[in-house]
């Protein structure tokens, strides 16, 4: 029993020939009105997939992230915001302003303070000699953080703090945070 094919209109606009499709999900007449409507074609469809990919490459990656990859992000997203609050300030240890690389300061230290990570009283726009040469230069960063936030905040900052212990879901709205406020610092001084 052979199967009847019925006759389609072929999709290339130029053409308007009515052809009898030799396989199924055919849409052309032939091989040059294939190649006729191809590039079009091609390009919208290689976008679309790439569009899909790059999403689902980027969904993957989120799950696999871990905790300590948040953190990181996290971290990232908040001495972005330190720089940006702090620009036109003089570096806190040396008191210079210049056109090199500048840090996010902390008084106390991530490693040693890891409750103190995230505040923001904690960390201040420091140029990148004092901060990794000079280990942030602290004798002169606490004499100039005295000045701009006072003896009993930096006294608070000395005393002893409870340990923090952020979630990823924790760290995820930290990071969210610091970046639209970063953004909106921008958006202020642009």
């Amino acid at each position: 029993m052979s199967l009847q094919r019925k006759k389609k209109k072929c999709a290339n606009s130029a053409c308007d020939i009515e052809f009898i499709p030799a396989q199924l999900g055919q849409k052309v007449c032939g091989w040059a009105c294939g190649l006729a409507i191809a590039p079009a074609n091609q390009d919208k469809a290689r976008k679309a997939l790439a569009d899909v990919e790059r999403k689902e490459i980027k969904v993957r990656k989120e799950k696999l992230k871990s905790r300590a990859d948040h953190m990181k992000d996290a971290q990232t997203a908040f001495n972005a915001w330190i720089r940006e609050r702090d620009i036109g300030l003089p570096c806190v240890s040396c008191g210079r302003h210049h056109n090199g690389q500048w840090h996010s300061g902390h008084f106390k230290s991530v490693g040693g303070h890891p409750a103190l990570r995230f505040e923001p009283l904690n960390a201040t726009r420091q140029c990148a000699p004092c901060n990794t040469h000079k280990s942030g230069d602290l004798l002169n960063y606490r004499v100039e953080l005295i000045k701009r936030i006072g003896i009993e905040l930096v006294d608070w900052l000395d005393g002893p703090h409870e340990p923090k212990k952020y979630t990823i879901d924790d760290l995820k709205a930290i990071t969210a945070d610091y970046r639209a406020k970063t953004r909106e610092l921008k958006r202020i001084q642009a």
